[in-house]
C-alpha cells in the first residue's frame, strides 16, 4: 500500500463515516450501553476472490484505534461460502458504526476482483493482459482499480491526466487521426509533459493513417472482430503496443487474446458487477 493510496484511503474513510454517522449512531446510542464489548466475524456467503481486507482494517482502526482485528483471509485469496475473513473485537458501538462501510467496500471490491479473475483465467497462455477502464464509480476509482489488480488485472490510465488517449470524438473534432496525433505530440513538447499517447482506431483506414505518424506508444482497436484484430496486429508488426476494446465478454475474450494483442480492456470489470455476498455477524464477549 503506497503512501498516496493510504492518504486517499484515510480521506475516503473520514468522508464516508461523516456521510453515514454525522452526529451519532442514534440506534446504538439509544439501545446499547456505550462501554459494552463484543466481537464480530466477517463471513463469506458466496464463493469468490476476496478484496478490500486492508481497506476494512483501515476502516476499523479509524473508527476505533482500540479495535483488535485478526485476519484469516487476505486480499487476492479465493474464499468459499462459510469461511471467515476476519474477527474484530472491541466496543460494540464502534463495530456497528464500522459495519456498513466495511461491507459496502469489501462486497464491491471482492466482486470486481472475482470478475477480473474470471477474465484473466480465460486469457491463460495467450500473453494478453486484462485492462480496466474509467467506467468506475466517482470517487471510488482508486478502490475499484485496486480491486482489479487484486484480481490479477492491470490498470489502464487512472484519469484524464496520466495518458493522452485519443478516441473517436477527439479524432472527429480534430479532423482525422493525423491531425489529432500531430496536435498531441506538439502539446507534449510545448508543455514538457512526459505521458504516453494512445490512439483508438475504428477501422483499417484509420490504422493506416496512424502508421504514418510518430510519437504514439499504443493503438486501441475499437470494436474490431477477433479476426480483424489478428490482421491489425500483423499490420502493426510491433511498432505500437496493441489493445482490443469494445463489448468484449467472457465468451469472446480468449479469441481476442489468441489474436495477439498485448492488452484487452473490459469496462464490465467495474461498471456492472454484482456485489459479492458478505456479512458481519455479531457476538457478545
Amino acid at each position: 500500500m503506497t503512501q498516496e493510496y493510504k492518504d486517499k484511503l484515510a480521506v475516503f474513510v473520514k468522508q464516508a463515516l461523516e456521510e453515514d454517522v454525522k452526529d451519532g449512531d442514534h440506534t446504538s446510542l439509544a439501545s446499547l450501553p456505550e462501554d459494552k464489548l463484543g466481537e464480530a466475524k466477517l463471513l463469506v456467503k458466496e464463493n469468490g476472490i476476496i478484496a478490500g481486507v486492508d481497506v476494512a482494517v483501515e476502516i476499523f482502526y479509524q473508527v476505533d484505534k482500540d479495535f483488535h482485528v485478526e485476519v484469516f483471509i487476505h486480499d487476492g485469496d479465493a474464499a468459499e461460502e462459510g469461511q471467515i475473513v476476519l474477527y474484530v473485537r472491541g466496543r460494540i458501538h464502534s463495530i456497528l458504526k464500522a459495519e456498513r462501510l466495511v461491507l459496502n467496500v469489501m462486497q464491491r471490491m471482492s466482486a470486481i476482483a472475482t470478475k477480473t479473475a474470471e477474465y484473466v483465467k480465460q486469457l491463460e497462455g495467450t500473453g494478453a493482459k486484462v485492462l480496466d477502464t474509467r467506467k468506475t464509480t466517482p470517487l471510488l476509482r482508486f478502490l475499484e482499480k485496486e480491486a482489479v489488480k487484486i484480481g490479477g488485472g492491470v490498470n489502464h490510465r487512472f484519469g484524464l491526466y496520466d495518458m493522452i488517449l485519443i478516441k473517436d470524438n477527439h479524432i472527429d473534432y480534430a479532423g482525422g487521426v493525423v491531425n489529432a496525433v500531430h496536435n498531441a505530440v506538439k502539446y507534449k513538447k510545448e508543455n514538457n509533459i512526459n505521458i504516453p499517447i494512445e490512439v483508438e482506431v475504428r477501422n483499417f483506414d484509420e490504422l493506416g493513417e496512424l502508421l504514418t505518424t510518430e510519437g504514439v506508444e499504443r493503438v486501441m482497436f475499437d470494436n474490431f472482430t477477433p479476426e480483424d484484430v489478428y490482421k491489425a496486429v500483423d499490420i502493426v508488426k510491433g511498432r505500437f503496443l496493441t489493445e482490443a476494446s469494445g463489448g468484449i465478454t467472457l465468451d469472446t475474450i480468449r479469441n481476442y487474446g489468441l489474436a495477439g494483442v498485448d492488452y484487452i480492456s473490459v469496462g464490465a470489470l467495474t461498471h456492472s458487477v454484482k456485489s459479492l455476498d458478505l456479512s458481519l455477524k455479531a457476538k457478545l464477549i
